[in-house]
């Protein structure tokens, strides 16, 4: 079995880190480059920094800023935002970051999928799905949760696995930022239908909100920002009650 990670999340709009509620009400919660060394010294197994602006501005993710924050760290660190060519891809590898994570380019341009996965390794892609309930089907939404797609996310998701993709990010929209817990029917519907990693993010209010995660999910990872970045649960308290709940953390 397949350790599971805990992963704290750096929304990042004009330069700063924010936090908000369903996709909307964004605030401003602190400096980058200081949480991303606060979490590397608390024992996070990853670290995503989500340029959440970047498409919808039509730009790259910031890469001044990853390199920043890659040189304060020693833990793996995936980035994403406004990612739409092989060129983007290795500008960031060559700023820090370990993985890079496709949203909207994964819908618009779904050939870049193969592309990365052919020029840097499967291992490299994550493709994030920002997901939310209409009308009792999850759809798939781009452009940060703007923009709803035709796509369905169960189907979207094993097709991106069959295009390279080596992990999936699985937002829920309708628990993003609520404390209420994790989407655990569609994470688990997800990840049963997959064979590459899922991290699921959106709703983690609790320690246990982790526990059942991966208890009743396959779910490798699970993501969260607001009760990390607020300490609301600091990692150490949050890998200890897991270990203690006999749940196989790294």
């Amino acid at each position: 079995m397949l350790k599971k990670r805990i992963i704290p999340c750096l929304d990042i709009k004009d330069g700063r880190t924010v936090k908000g509620v369903n996709f909307v009400n964004i605030r401003d919660v602190g400096d980058p480059v200081e949480l991303a060394k606060q979490y590397s010294r608390d024992g996070a197994d990853e670290l995503v920094f989500l340029d959440i602006s970047a498409t919808v501005e039509k730009r790259k993710a910031m890469v001044p800023l990853v390199e920043k924050v890659a040189l304060h760290i020693d833990i793996p660190f995936t980035v994403g935002g406004g990612i739409s060519s092989l060129k983007n891809v290795s500008a960031l590898i060559k700023a820090g970051a370990d993985k890079v994570s496709i949203n909207s380019a994964a819908i618009t341009s779904p050939k870049l999928i193969s592309e990365i996965a052919n020029e840097f390794g499967s291992q490299c892609l994550i493709v994030a799905i920002d997901t939310k309930l209409i009308n009792d089907t999850w759809k798939v939404f781009i452009r940060g949760g703007r923009t709803e797609t035709e796509h369905k996310t169960l189907s979207w998701a094993k097709h991106v696995e069959e295009l390279g993709a080596g992990e999936i990010l699985l937002t829920s929209m309708n628990n993003d930022g609520t404390e209420n817990g994790f989407a655990l029917d569609l994470t688990n519907q997800v990840a049963q239908k997959l064979s590459i990693p899922v991290i699921a993010s959106g709703g983690a209010g609790t320690k246990e909100d982790f526990k059942n995660l991966f208890t009743k999910t396959q779910a490798t990872g699970g993501l969260a920002a607001s009760i990390f970045h607020y300490n609301k649960i600091p990692i150490p308290q949050l890998k200890t009650y897991l270990k203690n709940q006999q749940i196989p953390i790294r």
